[in-house]
């Protein structure tokens, strides 16, 4: 494909070390002039900075970096956004004679960039009758509590008095078991990125052995909390960010909150930072899970030797 835009893709589960291989890939003597597309959904949230273990300032000034603070925490965001913008960056980059590397942890963002995303599926008249009975009997408050548990992203941006929206949101989760939200908008806004698009995708994977990977994380939370990240998360409360806020859902964040949504005062800070290293490694697991559906991927361990075998991979094909 002649005109075709090559991508890197360099992704991993949390703390694997994607940002430190990026960082000595493409910069210093790199021979490749090289930005960054983030694929990571809380990297995307201005003021989740060490929750979210962003790239530091003093690298994303050596090393442009897309997607990073980019939204609120109040505001959604989800796959088709995250697609739409990504091809966005790609050209971009593309056209000015760069490398894009697309870089991150979220699966499900990097599985529908390079697959494409589904369309959603057209409106049941059976399963729309029976959510505007429910709607009757229960109220639409009911159904906004159901919407919020199967789809946050989606009732984060629905208001409660918007029938239409409100129940094709859960009309697409009852007939697939998958939220409107993983969902492209419609076809022709997302055509797909697999062998008939116009990339070429050079998909690696870094890995470690468990062990290391989780010893990695239990280091990165603690580093976490001696860097601020309570007062981060102060800090966001005081601005009005709570954990009904689709950023603040994230691990790391909402672990400071009780069940009313309110900070919590009877949990220490250990335990908090207990439960973000839990939340963490369960949320690694199943990253590793996911990634293993990305197809075409060639896995990479992390801790041997990473960047030369990258370097390798790529000259001869991006």
């Amino acid at each position: 494909m002649a005109d075709s835009i090559h991508v890197l893709v360099i992704f991993g589960p949390t703390a694997v070390g994607k940002t430190s291989v990026v960082e000595e890939l493409f910069t210093g003597n790199s021979a490749y002039k090289a930005e960054i597309v983030s694929a990571d959904s809380i990297q995307v949230y201005k003021g989740m900075d060490i929750g979210a273990a962003k790239p530091s300032a003093a690298l994303r000034e050596r090393l442009p970096h897309h997607l990073v603070d980019i939204r609120t925490p109040d505001q959604s965001y989800n796959a088709g956004d995250f697609v739409r913008l990504a091809k966005e960056a790609i050209a971009r980059i593309a056209a000015r004679g760069a490398l894009p590397v697309v870089s991150g942890g979220t699966g499900f963002y990097l599985k529908n960039l390079i697959m494409g995303l589904p369309e959603a599926p057209p409106s049941d008249e059976g399963v729309r009758r029976v959510l505007k009975a429910e709607l009757r009997e229960h109220g639409a408050e009911s159904l906004a509590k159901e919407l919020a548990d199967c789809d946050p992203a989606s009732a984060s941006r629905i208001h409660i008095n918007d029938e239409y929206r409100l129940l094709r949101a859960l009309e697409v989760f009852r007939l697939t078991g998958k939220p409107l939200s993983s969902f492209a908008m419609n076809a022709a806004a997302s055509p797909s990125s697999g062998a008939s698009g116009p990339y070429r995708f050079l998909t690696l994977a870094l890995e470690r052995p468990r062990e290391d990977l989780y010893r990695r994380i239990n280091e990165r939370c603690a580093l976490m909390f001696k860097s601020g990240l309570v007062d981060e998360v102060r800090s966001l409360a005081a601005s009005g960010y709570g954990p009904w806020c689709p950023g603040m859902r994230a691990i790391g964040y909402h672990e400071f909150f009780d069940e009313h949504g309110c900070a919590s005062g009877a949990t220490s800070t250990a335990e908090v930072e207990a439960l973000v290293a839990q939340h963490s490694r369960n949320y690694a697991k199943r990253q590793m899970t996911y990634f293993a559906s990305i197809p075409n991927t060639v896995w990479i361990r992390a801790d041997e030797k990473p960047v030369e075998k990258i370097q390798a991979l790529i000259t001869p094909r991006c």
